[in-house]
């Protein structure tokens, strides 16, 4: 399903350019900053600033949706764990940053990709540098992971 309208946060994560996949209720985008290889954020459509706000259909789609992320992440990346981070400080609309995690390095189109904060927490401040045509890359490598997922 595809929507027309991007809320804010979405556009702010660079919609339509970085949308891997779309559902009824939730949009999945890859974060152009790429904090770790495959770094998303998965935003909700409804005009909602809480998660209590958000519908049962919303609830009962992100079901679904996490389980393509996951599986699709880990075919692409064989990531060694996922956080999922709903942070909402600076961008109002309901959304996570999904952030895989490596123990070790990742290569992807001859660049070297690193979790600088493994084992804690995702350290923010670090952010792989890549370009649009890298990202365009990886979302191609993702949205092909996604046709497999699940």
């Amino acid at each position: 399903m595809a929507i027309t309208v991007f809320n804010g946060t979405m556009q702010k994560f660079g919609a339509p350019d970085t949308v891997i996949h779309q559902y009824a209720h939730w949009s999945v985008l890859l974060r152009p900053a790429q904090l770790t290889l495959g770094a998303m954020v998965l935003v909700a459509h409804e005009p909602a600033q809480a998660f209590s706000e958000l519908s049962p259909a919303s609830f009962m789609e992100l079901h679904q949706v996490t389980g393509y992320i996951e599986s699709a992440l880990k075919k692409a990346f064989q990531y060694d764990k996922l956080n999922y981070l709903m942070l909402m400080m600076v961008d109002p609309d309901v959304h996570f940053h999904v952030i895989p995690r490596y123990a070790h390095s990742k290569q992807f189109n001859s660049q070297e990709f690193v979790d600088a904060g493994w084992p804690g927490v995702p350290n923010f401040g670090h952010i792989n540098s890549t370009d649009n045509a890298t990202n365009q890359l990886i979302i191609e490598h993702i949205k092909a992971c996604w046709a497999q997922a699940r």
